[in-house]
């Protein structure tokens, strides 16, 4: 039996025949349509209701306990229902939209050439910074409302020529100062990364510049060179009026990338105290510098980056092309005959690396300790044995304690200044700021 629809009468029809009829003739029943079933619901108001209920009539007596169903009842938990099923359609829709779109979005990442091995990185390097963020909690407060730091501080004209102070509690005249650049891929660095190692070392004494710069793609390798530079000169001729001493107690630290773009700064300047002369700061007012997990010889790691996921295209560009590698491998430069009176200026070079460090190997700062001594350069190798990427900078300061590292930098630091080594030794002991058992996960899961 079929149904024909009446689009003059808005209503739907159903054929029937009925035997008692001559001629078999059709009976129409009209059915109200959907939208006059919300129309009357519409118009069903609470009030009318319950003024239906009181004047509704008992089928059987009261005291029966059986009573007549009032109009709207039913149309009222049919309406819940609907809401329900509603509900359920709304969701499980939402569930089959955020599927596709996700999917979508996977496959757009690998036609644009970022890969499922960055979209891994990226989940692992979420659950990394998950497990860390009691730390980075406790850090971020004292970053954002310690009076000890000041904050963006500008030291040029670019947008990302900024840099944060960390001043100890008692600060005085002519304190040690720390410039510092840190790392990120050349992609992602910013100096709040340094909130961590500015906090220890101003809770020893050490005033911290933490130097930001612009990253890839606001600027290639030779703007990072530059405004490093320019960060360091603004510590040199003003840390005097924050406390610090600008004559002889200026140290810089470069991690990772940073350690990269430090190194480079460094000896930049010392080639053009050899050729030019009358630049904004010398090489002779950075007593010591420390690099933290470096690469120094980027020719040889440009196919390593390569397949840990630093794409050669991307690194070539942030690299200003292969032509310019060479140019900017502190290594290389460090062997050249040429700038073997570029090396003689720089002072005391101090290289700490993990042994299973698979972001940078190991072996990057032991290839430039070995030049740096054959060309006459006064360097230290530190390596830490099964210590990764992250847990120089990371793990080991959220770890609390004695951290190897700082000690050794502040041991440097306070070398020729027998008041402060005597207050090192009774320095307070470090908070944990991360239970173990997240920190040894974290270090499971780290895409670094």
């Amino acid at each position: 039996m079929g149904v024909m629809v009446d689009t003059n009468t808005n209503t739907n029809t159903i054929p029937s025949t009925d035997s008692t009829q001559p001629n078999n003739r059709k009976m129409q029943i009209q059915l109200p349509t959907r939208e006059a079933e919300e129309e009357r619901e519409k118009a069903s108001s609470p009030s009318d209701v319950a003024s239906s209920n009181s004047e509704s009539e008992p089928l059987f007596p009261t005291n029966g306990g059986i009573r007549r169903r009032a109009p709207g009842e039913s149309s009222l938990s049919g309406r819940v229902m609907s809401r329900r099923r509603s509900f359920g359609r709304d969701v499980q829709h939402a569930a089959e939209e955020t599927f596709l779109l996700t999917r979508l979005t996977l496959i757009l990442l690998r036609y644009l050439g970022i890969g499922y091995r960055w979209i891994m990185k990226f989940l692992a390097l979420c659950l990394y910074a998950f497990l860390l963020m009691p730390g980075f909690i406790q850090v971020g407060y004292y970053y954002f409302f310690s009076s000890q730091v000041r904050r963006s501080v500008v030291y040029g004209e670019e947008p990302r020529n900024r840099l944060d102070l960390y001043l100890p509690l008692n600060a005085n005249d002519r304190m040690p100062v720390v410039a510092f650049i840190t790392g990120g891929a050349w992609i992602i660095g910013y100096k709040a990364w340094g909130a961590l190692l500015g906090r220890r070392l101003a809770e020893r004494g050490i005033i911290v510049a933490c130097i930001d710069y612009r990253n890839f793609p606001q600027g290639t390798i030779s703007e990072m060179v530059e405004d490093a530079s320019q960060g360091i000169s603004f510590v040199c001729n003003n840390i005097a009026s924050f406390g610090g001493d600008p004559s002889s107690r200026i140290y810089l630290i470069g991690q990772s990338a940073g350690a990269h773009i430090a190194s480079c700064t460094l000896l930049n300047q010392a080639i053009k105290e050899c050729s030019e002369g009358g630049t904004s700061w010398s090489v002779s007012q950075i007593k010591a510098y420390f690099g933290i997990s470096g690469g120094y010889n980027i020719v040889n790691l440009v196919d390593h980056f390569h397949n840990r996921g630093l794409y050669r295209s991307i690194f070539l560009s942030i690299m200003e092309g292969e032509e310019s590698l060479s140019a900017f491998s502190p290594e290389l430069l460090v062997r050249k005959p040429s700038n073997k009176h570029a090396v003689s200026l720089l002072s005391r070079i101090v290289l700490f690396h993990g042994t299973s460090d698979s972001s940078i190997p190991s072996t990057a700062s032991k290839d430039f300790s070995d030049a740096l001594t054959a060309n006459g350069g006064l360097v230290d190798l530190i390596l830490y044995e099964e210590k990764t990427h992250t847990d120089l900078f990371l793990q080991d300061p959220l770890r609390g304690g004695s951290d190897q590292l700082l000690e050794t930098v502040v041991a440097v630091i306070h070398e020729d200044d027998v008041s402060a080594c005597a207050k090192d030794v009774e320095a307070p002991v470090a908070r944990r700021l991360v239970p173990e058992w997240m920190l040894m996960l974290a270090s499971r899961v780290s895409p670094f």
